[in-house]
């Protein structure tokens, strides 16, 4: 019974790891972040964020975290209540925030980990990620979760490239409709 449960957890956690770094992670907030990080101003922000207090950007850094966790866990409670538009829009917002938050992570990692309590729930946390990883379901899904991309990316460029007949075929059709409506209407 104890193992049966131990592996429901298990799918649980890996499936919503695997939704949160495939879908969520690379589809969404990944180009954000890219983009976030290109920007100039940013860099006089990292500046500013090198020479501040390590208190101060622990601070900064919690108030983003919570307000993004926050706005996740309402996004959610709008969406087992049905409230789907508002619980999307709320969690499209939460993204490029969650964005930022990830950069300011990647510019003041080491003042962040000064803090031993922080650097010890870090340590746990990509210990927690590690041991998700090495799961058998883990492994399984990513292997299916790529042959799924594989086959999605080899249907795509079949049918959906500008070389592609069906491409062809089609804007030929529409081609032919466009100038039959317009003989008619002259």
């Amino acid at each position: 019974m104890i193992q049966r449960l131990t592996l429901v957890a298990q799918f649980i956690l890996v499936f919503l790891f695997i939704l949160f770094e495939e879908i969520i992670w690379e589809g969404l907030a990944e180009p954000i972040y890219q983009k976030i990080q290109s920007l100039q101003i940013l860099q006089k922000l990292q500046l500013l964020i090198n020479k501040s207090n390590r208190y101060i950007v622990l601070s900064i850094f919690i108030s983003l975290l919570l307000s993004v966790e926050g706005a996740g866990l309402i996004a959610g409670l709008f969406f087992v209540q049905g409230k789907i538009i508002l619980g999307g829009l709320l969690y499209m917002v939460k993204i490029p925030i969650a964005g930022f938050t990830f950069w300011l992570f990647s510019v003041s990692k080491a003042k962040l980990l000064s803090f031993d309590w922080f650097a010890w729930a870090y340590d746990k946390l990509m210990s927690v990620i590690d041991l998700l990883k090495s799961t058998d379901i883990y492994k399984s899904s990513i292997s299916i979760m790529i042959n799924l991309k594989d086959k999605i990316k080899s249907i795509k460029q079949k049918y959906f490239s500008k070389e592609s007949s069906f491409i062809v075929e089609f804007k030929s059709f529409y081609k032919y409709i466009k100038n039959f409506k317009n003989r008619k209407n002259s």
